[in-house]
């Protein structure tokens, strides 16, 4: 749930700097029911990215947690091409909520069914849910060895400048001098992208338009143009980092799930069946999986938490994005003739890439690959109720007695994915209903 500007602030910058006036802040799919997800908010210093890819053409759509008022946010991002005005916009946040909340990890739970029933009789017990102020104008430009403020736009709530430079002292100066306070160790940084002949996209919140558009949050920022190179520019934002930060991606694109291409990428765990008590904690519960799995890879890898086309889910953790919505998140495609909507999507293919990053780990941007491969996957993980009856016959009996054996497996499962104490969990099945003794 998003807060008022004056606390914590959902911002739109993701993978580049939050340079600040001020010191920086802080493979099977299953029909049951959908009771719980774990959405990006789980994770503290996490950044949100939609990144649509059509050929060449890129739009990414950037936010954030930002800790600070409204004045003090500003943004830094390399970008590989001059941006005009009509290449920039602002996306409503209840969009990329929407697609957090549709790609999430997610827990479903079945029951079993009598054991006393005749097969072919039963009912299936659990069905599908679907569910000072402006920046530097030109003309001072020349004060500054090498920069050059190639343009300079009002955007929504945002004063959006795109610069040039020829070397890092004279970017840094020209951004203290603007009130962007730079952490140490960006000179090295900005020198690296100014060498790929990059440009920078450099924004400000302007507050009198931000009071006259009457929102109370800063709006998501997406730049499109057009490069053949499919990265996100990474490393500026481990500048002032403290600590390891989660990124998010989002990639939207017609072919089939993206990958990176100079990280590994891994999928994470799925289809596990837990204890009936992970219901009450499933936060908890996925941190630690994520942790672990993380850990376990060095924090060095780029984790597949989703993949799927738009027109369809199972279950469905929210309903599918509308066409409008695919669009606005740089999906323009979906206008194309002959482009095929189903369920209130489109012909849109999405991966949920996840990422814990530092200076160390991640000491490149990430280049990603998109790929024909159109197989499905989601993170999920399955509570599976026991049968509460009385009946007595023979299945009946034999089913009780092996309860015990199962449950003692999905403490096991829950130890292994979470690296939880194995007393702790069998205590917490022990006083939830789930002996693991008969």
């Amino acid at each position: 749930m998003m807060c008022k500007v004056s606390a914590r602030l959902k911002a739109g910058v993701a993978l580049a700097a939050m340079l600040s006036q001020l010191a920086a802040g802080p493979a099977a799919a299953f029909c049951g029911f959908y009771v719980a997800q774990a959405d990006s908010k789980l994770f503290n210093r996490s950044s949100k990215v939609v990144l649509a890819r059509n050929g060449n053409q890129t739009a990414i759509t950037m936010a954030s947690d930002y800790e600070g008022a409204p004045k003090e946010f500003a943004v830094v991002i390399p970008v590989p091409t001059f941006i005009e005005r009509r290449q920039i916009g602002v996306v409503e946040s209840k969009t990329l909520d929407h697609i957090d909340a549709y790609t999430a990890p997610r827990l479903v739970e079945y029951f079993d069914k009598d054991p006393c029933e005749p097969i072919g009789l039963a009912a299936e017990s659990a069905m599908p849910v679907s569910a000072p102020s402006m920046l530097a104008q030109v003309s001072r430009a020349a004060a500054y060895t090498g920069v050059t403020v190639e343009a300079s736009y009002d955007v929504a709530e945002y004063d959006v400048s795109i610069l040039s430079a020829k070397e890092s002292d004279g970017l840094v100066s020209w951004l203290t001098d603007n009130g962007y306070r730079i952490p140490g160790g960006a000179t090295e940084i900005l020198g690296s992208y100014i060498r790929q002949n990059m440009r920078f996209f450099v924004a400000k919140v302007n507050l009198d338009r931000m009071k006259l558009t009457g929102n109370a949050y800063l709006r998501p920022l997406q730049v499109r143009y057009e490069t053949p190179k499919f990265m996100l520019p990474l490393r500026l934002g481990t500048v002032n980092a403290n600590g390891p930060q989660d990124l998010i991606v989002y990639a939207l694109t017609q072919g089939g799930r993206v990958e990176a291409a100079n990280y590994r990428t891994v999928k994470l765990p799925t289809g596990m069946q837990v204890p009936l008590y992970v219901k009450e904690e499933f936060g908890n519960f996925y941190k630690a999986l994520f942790g672990l799995a993380a850990a376990r890879e060095n924090n060095g890898a780029v984790f597949v938490e989703y993949a799927w086309d738009m027109r369809s889910c199972d279950p469905c953790a929210a309903a599918p994005l509308s066409g409008e919505e695919l669009a606005d998140l740089g999906a323009r495609w979906i206008g194309d003739a002959g482009v095929v909507r189903s369920r209130g999507g489109a012909a849109v293919f999405v991966t949920r890439l996840h990422v814990r990053y530092d200076a160390r780990t991640f000491p490149e941007d990430i280049t990603f690959l998109e790929t024909q491969d159109r197989q499905t996957f989601q993170s999920s993980y399955v509570l599976q109720h026991p049968w509460q009856g009385s009946a007595g016959c023979q299945a009946a009996a034999t089913y009780r007695a092996g309860l015990p054996g199962r449950f003692a497996n999905e403490a096991a499962t829950l130890v292994g994915l979470t690296g939880w104490p194995r007393e702790a969990v069998e205590a917490r099945m022990q006083a939830s209903g789930q002996p693991l003794h008969p």
